[in-house]
């Protein structure tokens, strides 16, 4: 894979969504830290999660493969820094490597969940991209993930 180029400030780099979830923040919180809700929720619509391992402590680490609907693997792992239940987490988040090993993309997320009238607003910040582009092509991907959440948890799927 070839990065482009950016000429871009490296605030318009980051990736900043808010969300607000019909469920409480510690369930919001829970199916972000288990393995086995992950793979109910996390990726782009349709893809599946056929591999996910978490070791959930400050300094653990997790990794995961995204399987698209066309069979194509895109692989993502890296470890948790902060972890404040149930109102925040801070990861790293990195994904694919090319033939050298070589890393395509390394980002740091921040999560929170914080309780409003039993809702959880949510924030995701994650930064900071090579390209705005490639922040772009993310955006797309944690919005259909995002919604796939707010299915999980308020209650359109089962827990």
């Amino acid at each position: 894979m070839t990065l482009e180029t950016s000429t871009a400030n490296a605030s318009d780099r980051v990736l900043v969504i808010e969300r607000t979830f019909d469920a409480p923040p510690g369930l919001v919180f829970d199916v972000w830290t288990r393995a086995e809700h992950l793979g109910k929720w996390f990726g782009p619509k349709d893809f599946t999660l056929p591999f996910c391992e978490i070791d959930f402590r400050v300094g653990g680490s997790y990794r995961c493969c995204m399987r698209s609907p066309g069979g194509e693997d895109h692989w993502v792992w890296g470890e948790y820094r902060e972890i404040v239940r149930p109102a925040k987490l801070v990861f790293t988040w990195n994904r694919g490597q090319d033939a050298r090993g070589d890393l395509w993309s390394s980002t740091v997320i921040e999560v929170t969940f914080a309780e409003h009238s039993g809702q959880t607003l949510f924030r995701l910040h994650q930064s900071e991209f090579e390209t705005t582009s490639y922040r772009d092509e993310h955006g797309f991907g944690w919005g259909q993930s995002l919604d796939r959440l707010a299915s999980f948890v308020e209650g359109k799927e089962t827990l």
